[in-house]
């Protein structure tokens, strides 16, 4: 079976990944590219590994990390083998930090989920949306009340 994505145009790129043209040419301008895109006639051209980075750049700005990050992350691999103990400890970082934006969130949602039974509790004739000390401990926790 043939590989269809062995020479995409940018826009069936584009249409692949989910980018938008413009920004895989951003991409391209900022070094964020592992490899020069390949020009044949002139026009840009991309291959499965090409997606496949673009699909990991993709989750790492989803995840929050920077733009200059992922530039530096693709300047490393672009190094070879001797940088891997510097890919390490970027990823590393990076995931620590998702793993604590991960918690934080999870805090958020016990609060709101409590919220949430609250109220379908009190449509439902049997409690009171007004604060309660337990709810309104977990509310301060979070940062703040709102009722």
């Amino acid at each position: 079976m043939p590989d269809d994505t062995a020479a995409l145009s940018i826009g069936e790129a584009a249409e692949r990944t989910g980018l938008s043209v413009h920004t895989l040419r951003f991409y391209e301008k900022e070094g964020v590219l592992l490899h020069p895109v390949r020009r044949v006639g002139g026009r840009r051209v991309y291959g499965p590994e090409d997606l496949d980075w673009l699909f990991l750049c993709t989750r790492l700005r989803a995840s929050g990390m920077p733009l200059p990050a992922i530039r530096t992350y693709a300047a490393l691999i672009r190094e070879g083998d001797a940088s891997a103990p510097r890919r390490l400890e970027l990823m590393r970082r990076h995931r620590d930090r998702v793993a604590a934006q991960i918690e934080e969130l999870d805090a958020c949602l016990t609060v709101i989920s409590r919220k949430v039974k609250i109220y379908e509790e009190y449509l439902a004739g049997v409690g009171d949306p007004m604060w309660s000390g337990s709810d309104d401990q977990d509310d301060q926790a979070v940062g703040g009340q709102d009722g």
